[in-house]
């Protein structure tokens, strides 16, 4: 199982229109026809009738709604990019998962990154989306009702590896701990599935961390003091050399998924070897 997180944006809008590859509109219910899970808190201002009957633009407007009129909520870098995004692939290999499976994912996720806590019934309001067979994606406002702002935990990649690894042992799904199917696949081709999945430059879980580091560098690389302008450089720099790792570990999954060369033919039993000195160009030695 693969998380990723993706840089933050200011609008819930072109998110959504990412997911369902379409624009939204008032009539399309396609984020409500994928829904398979969402926050306990609702506030229904922003549409008529049942949630579920919600169109794809009275999403987006739900989850924008905490921050309009709310100038003063910005996160401790100052910005107001609140919209957060997880999307979530199965590996290669793994079994298909039901909705409640996905639900379950999508619940546990939500409590890793802290944008809903058990107890908490003015969280932060968040949908998971089940746009295709084997990903979910997970929206949230990090602006709370109360026009607070949500903060990310410290080590945020961290523990959402770590949901991800238990909840591989709770579904049965393919996990790096273990073989996909012992007894059959030999460890180089584990190792090579396991080395394209870390190395995968749109899904991987560097591809997240790589993201964020591009857009931090983009946001300050044009700041007033000269400190911050250097730092921002240095961001570029980091994220040019995890693309270089991550293409360094595609080409070494490459190489263990080769297919090795055959070995010679041992010359058959009663058969002696031909003499070097026979051999064309090889000359006895004197």
């Amino acid at each position: 199982m693969i998380p990723r997180v993706h840089a933050r944006v200011d609008a819930a809008g072109p998110v959504l229109s990412t997911i369902g590859d379409r624009t939204i509109s008032t009539s399309d219910r396609f984020i409500s026809n994928n829904l398979v899970a969402y926050g306990a808190e609702w506030d229904t201002s922003s549409a008529d009738g049942e949630p579920e009957r919600w169109s794809s633009v009275d999403w987006a407007e739900y989850l924008d709604e905490p921050s309009l009129g709310r100038p003063g909520a910005e996160s401790t870098g100052e910005d107001r990019s609140a919209i957060f995004r997880i999307d979530v692939r199965l590996a290669p290999g793994d079994r298909d998962l039901t909705r409640p499976e996905w639900s379950e994912i999508a619940h546990r996720f939500a409590r890793a990154a802290r944008i809903a806590v058990p107890g908490d019934e003015q969280g932060c309001r968040w949908i998971a989306v089940q746009a295709q067979p084997r990903r979910l994606d997970l929206i949230a406002s990090l602006i709370r009702p109360d026009g607070s702002w949500q903060p990310l935990p410290s080590g945020l990649l961290g523990r959402l590896a770590r949901e991800a690894r238990r909840l591989e042992d709770d579904l049965g799904l393919i996990s790096p701990r273990r073989p996909a199917t012992p007894g059959v696949a030999d460890s180089a081709e584990r190792a090579a599935m396991l080395l394209t999945q870390v190395g995968d430059e749109t899904s991987g879980p560097l591809a997240g961390a790589r993201d964020v580091i591009e857009h931090l560098a983009q946001r300050l690389v044009g700041h007033p003091q000269a400190h911050v302008r250097e730092a921002a450089h240095q961001l570029e720099w980091t994220a040019r050399r995890l693309r270089d790792f991550q293409q360094d570990l595609t080409t070494t999954a490459t190489t263990l998924s080769r297919p090795q060369a055959a070995a010679p033919t041992p010359p058959a039993p009663g058969v002696p070897a031909r003499p070097a000195a026979a051999r064309t160009g090889a000359r006895p030695m004197t």
